[in-house]
């Protein structure tokens, strides 16, 4: 299978049409790199210098990691890269670019949203992503979560039911790509009813998923590896409380899944896990 799967349509253009994409990075990317993490100046004429990056985003970057730091999360240094290395505002509308770092949900069109902030750097915290590990990402919707995710391991597949918004985000992954964001290479997606995962590129140490159920997909359970970990809202609509799935092997041999409230039983709402009927999307995979 190749690495990339990528999206037929409105591809680069439809991209630059839709976001701020703007920076030129002028450093080839590389893991080992880590920016100034307790500097707010010295983080900005870093990411200045070495991604071609605005600095009224940065600022504003910068304010937002130390809010997730003080909130705990994120947790390692590792972490900290991450979130400071992923231009948050390269994924938002225009429209919404004064509100790229701001504590929100905003709207990405076709009724998703991008995640906050906090909820994204506490998810990918919880599943302990380590380079090299295969991970499987439900819900692209506008891309920060894998960018995100690429900042940590080179392996990053993602699928996103809505086929537009699919091919327009591979569009702002290639254009970024082209502006020398290296990593989002990685990256391999896909448009496709993410019930039932990415069965040929499984099995994935780490799955998380980005849209509320009221149960844990078993397929994507039957893809987690025996020791991976997957974050998931699980609940009613609109009241999901997010759940951290461990798969373990027990010492009888027989397969043990443990779940943890990442958020000790606090309801935060997602968008609902739709599915497929054919080519359309018709209602939910709730039970």
């Amino acid at each position: 299978m190749k690495r990339r799967d990528f999206m037929v349509g409105a591809l680069a253009a439809s991209a630059g049409a839709a976001t701020g994409a703007s920076a030129k990075v002028s450093t080839p990317y590389d893991f080992n790199t880590m920016p100034p993490l307790d500097d707010r100046e010295a983080f900005i004429e870093w990411a200045k210098t070495n991604r071609g990056e605005d600095e009224r985003f940065l600022s504003e970057r910068w304010s937002r990691y130390r809010a997730v730091v003080a909130n705990k999360d994120v947790a390692t240094d590792r972490d900290k890269r991450a979130f400071l290395m992923t231009p948050r505002e390269e994924f938002v509308l225009k429209k919404n670019l004064r509100r790229a770092y701001d504590h929100a949900f905003l709207d990405i069109d076709y009724g998703v949203t991008i995640s906050g902030p906090h909820i994204v750097s506490r998810m990918t915290t919880v599943i302990d992503v380590k380079q090299g590990d295969k991970v499987l990402e439900i819900g692209t919707g506008s891309g920060y979560q894998s960018a995100y995710l690429a900042n940590l391991t080179d392996k990053v597949w993602t699928i996103e039911i809505i086929k537009p918004l699919a091919e327009r985000t591979r569009g702002i992954y290639d254009a970024l790509i082209a502006k020398g964001y290296t990593e989002y290479k990685a990256i391999a997606s896909r448009a496709s009813d993410g019930y039932y995962g990415w069965e040929e590129a499984g099995p994935f140490d780490k799955i998380i998923v980005t849209c509320g159920i009221d149960h844990v997909p078993p397929p994507l359970l039957q893809q987690l590896t025996t020791g991976g970990v997957m974050v998931i809202p699980v609940g009613p609509p609109g009241a999901q409380r997010v759940l951290k799935v461990r798969k373990e092997e027990a010492p009888d041999k027989s397969i043990q899944v443990t779940r943890s409230d990442i958020y000790g039983g606090r309801i935060v709402p997602f968008v609902p896990f739709t599915k497929l009927e054919g080519d359309a999307i018709k209602g939910t995979h709730n039970k």
